[in-house]
């Protein structure tokens, strides 16, 4: 049965007005921006795998081919945000490593990537969750942050009488405890991040503190 025209005033249809989205202009850039908004927060929120093109389309109010056209895909668009977050935790963990000693720069850079998790939980949770396996994940995150420590640890191997060679080693182990001690304090949040920070330096530097030079099982 179709409606007549126009519509009659006392029926319900007439009271009920169609909602649309508007639909925004925007440049390449803001379009770009707004896609990269919308797929972070789903990503975040739901894992890769989950979330779909349409998705993704319906709640940027875009067709698919617009992001097809961005990104190539959804997972050219999860690579985007997944090297943005890197690089943002990786810029905030470089930029703590002031200190001169091995406890001081395991102090710092356990600082700044707890901060990260507490002020900026949707990117921790993007690095963590599983990745495509052409997108850069958490693990290469933290290869990267230890070679920045390690350059600290050979001067202190050396110094200690500890052959140097094997602080690359070591600089992987610190900072691999560290970062997988961050994904579990990503849900659980106790004790607060101050004293897990405290607890992960105690054992790591107690550890070093009695590092044997010919350690054997």
């Amino acid at each position: 049965m179709s409606t007549p025209w126009p519509p009659d005033l006392d029926s319900p249809l007439a009271s009920e007005p169609v909602v649309r989205r508007p639909r925004v202009r925007m440049s390449g850039q803001q379009r770009r921006e707004q896609l990269i908004g919308v797929g972070r927060t789903l990503f975040a929120r739901k894992g890769y795998e989950a979330v779909s093109v349409e998705e993704i389309a319906s709640e940027a109010a875009v067709s698919k081919p617009v992001i097809y056209e961005h990104f190539g895909g959804k997972e050219g668009l999860y690579a985007v945000i997944v090297d943005r977050e890197m690089n943002r935790l990786l810029d905030q963990i470089t930029t703590s490593l002031t200190g001169d000693h091995p406890r001081q720069l395991l102090e710092q850079a356990g600082t700044a990537l707890f901060d990260f998790i507490e002020n900026d939980t949707d990117g921790f949770r993007i690095l963590v969750r599983d990745t495509p396996a052409s997108a850069s994940g958490f693990d290469s995150l933290i290869l990267e942050v230890a070679v920045k420590v390690d350059h600290v640890l050979a001067t202190q191997f050396k110094e200690r009488g500890f052959n140097p060679k094997l602080s690359t080693m070591y600089a992987q182990m610190l900072v691999g405890m560290v970062a997988h001690t961050g994904q579990w304090w990503l849900d659980a949040r106790k004790p607060k991040k101050k004293e897990v920070v405290a607890h992960l330096v105690n054992l790591a530097w107690n550890g070093l503190g009695h590092l044997e030079p010919r350690p054997s099982v």
